[in-house]
C-alpha cells in the first residue's frame, strides 16, 4: 500500500491511503490521525490500512484527486532521523573534495549522523537560505521507516521492523561542513531540514526491486529540468538497510517512526568514479560528487552548487515508466528577516 499525509493546517497533517498509480486518494484519518499514530500501532492499524488501500484502487470507496503539491513529507515530523553512508564511493569522493583521506575502515563499518527532525519540508517545498555561499546542494537518496527495533537488533531483526521505503532529498551546505567537521563534533548548521517523496510504500508494493535490503531501480535526480543523475539504488551499496538499522540500534533501542536514509545514491564506472549523464554516464545524485570528478580530470571545479531560482527533482520509477513514491520537487529561494524574500 501508499501512505501520504495531506496538509490540512496542522504540523502533522491527515493521514490518506494513495492508489498504486498515484492518481487518487481516501481518508484514513478514522483508522490512525497520522502516520505516526500508525506506526506507533501498526499490528493493529496496517491491516486496516491495507484493507482500505485494496477497496481504493477497486475503485470502492469515496476518492479524491491526489495531488503531490498538497502532500507534507510523510512524517512532517519524526522522533529520529539518521541517516547513513551506505555507498562508500560517495564518502570517499566527497571526503576528496574537501582534502580529507578516507580511512579503510569505512568499508566495513557504516556511518551515520543524527539529523533535524523536527521540521521536515514537504516534497514540493521551497529550500530557502539565506546564502548562496552556504554551498546548497541536493543528496538523492533512499530511505526507511522502521517500527521499534530493540537494542542489539540482529540484522535479520531489523530486517524485518521495516515497514515503509520512501526517497529523500537530503539537502546539503557543503560550505559549512568542512569547518563544522573541524570542530569534532559532526554536522548541525551544514544540515538543514530534508524532504521526503510524497508518499511512503510498503516493500510489497516494490515486488521484485526490493530484496528486504536494497531497492534495486534507478533514482533519478534533474537539475534545472535536465537529466543530472541516473544512478542504481541496488549497485554500490556497500551496506544494506538491515545493516544500517541494526548499526544504529546497537547501543540504543529505535522508536516507531524512526527514519534511516541510505545516504546519496552513487554509482562507480568500471572501477572508476562515474561520468556525467551527458557523457553516457549514469551521473550522480548531488553536486559534491561531480565538482570532485571535475577536479580530477581538470583540477578544480566547474559546476556550481545551487542558485537562488534553481530546481532539483527527485524520482524513482517502476520497470514499467510509473513514478513509485511521487516526486520530490524544490526550488532554492533567499530566505532574509524571518521569511522568503
Amino acid at each position: 500500500m501508499k501512505l501520504a499525509t495531506l496538509k490540512n493546517g496542522t504540523r502533522d497533517g491527515k493521514l490518506v491511503v494513495v492508489s498504486n498509480d498515484l492518481t487518487r486518494c481516501t481518508d484514513a484519518s478514522f483508522l490512525a490521525s497520522t502516520l505516526q499514530a500508525a506506526l506507533d500501532d501498526w499490528a493493529r492499524v496496517a491491516p486496516h490500512l491495507a484493507a482500505l488501500a485494496e477497496s481504493l484502487n477497486h475503485g470502492s470507496v469515496p476518492a479524491e484527486r491526489f495531488h503531490e503539491h498538497d502532500a507534507m513529507s510523510p512524517l512532517p515530523r519524526a522522533y529520529q532521523w539518521a541517516d547513513g553512508s551506505a555507498y562508500v564511493n560517495h564518502v570517499e569522493l566527497v571526503r576528496k573534495a574537501r582534502g580529507a583521506e578516507m580511512p579503510a575502515s569505512f568499508w566495513e563499518d557504516p556511518l551515520m549522523y543524527q539529523g533535524g527532525s523536527d521540521t521536515f519540508l514537504g516534497p514540493r517545498d521551497p529550500i530557502r537560505m539565506a546564502d548562496e555561499a552556504y554551498g546548497i546542494d541536493m543528496e538523492g537518496e533512499v530511505a526507511v521507516i522502521v517500527d521499534d527495533v530493540p537494542m542489539g537488533a540482529t540484522r535479520e531483526q531489523a530486517q524485518a521492523a521495516i515497514r515503509l521505503v520512501m526517497l529523500v532529498n537530503d539537502v546539503s551546505l557543503r560550505g559549512l561542513i568542512p569547518a563544522e567537521l573541524g570542530k569534532g563534533f559532526g554536522f548541525f548548521q551544514s544540515k538543514p531540514s530534508s524532504a521526503f517523496s510524497p508518499v511512503a510504500v510498503t516493500p510489497e508494493e516494490l515486488g521484485a526491486a526490493w530484496d528486504g535490503g536494497k531497492l534495486s531501480l534507478p533514482l533519478s535526480v534533474d537539475l534545472n529540468g535536465k537529466p543530472f543523475g541516473r544512478a542504481e539504488a541496488g549497485v554500490d551499496m556497500t551496506f544494506d538497510f538491515p545493516t544500517l538499522i541494526a548499526h544504529a540500534a546497537k547501543t540504543r533501542a529505535l522508536g516507531a517512526g524512526t527514519v534511516i536514509g541510505s545516504g546519496t545514491v552513487s554509482n562507480k564506472l568500471d572501477g572508476g568514479p562515474g561520468k556525467p549523464v551527458s557523457e553516457g554516464g549514469v551521473g550522480y545524485s548531488c553536486i559534491a560528487e561531480i565538482r570532485m570528478i571535475e577536479t580530477i580530470a581538470d583540477g578544480a571545479p566547474k559546476t556550481p552548487f545551487m542558485k537562488f531560482g534553481d530546481t532539483v527533482r527527485i524520482e524513482m520509477k517502476d520497470k514499467s515508466g510509473h513514478s513509485i513514491f511521487g516526486a520530490v520537487e524544490q526550488t532554492v529561494e533567499k530566505y532574509e528577516n524571518g521569511k522568503a524574500a
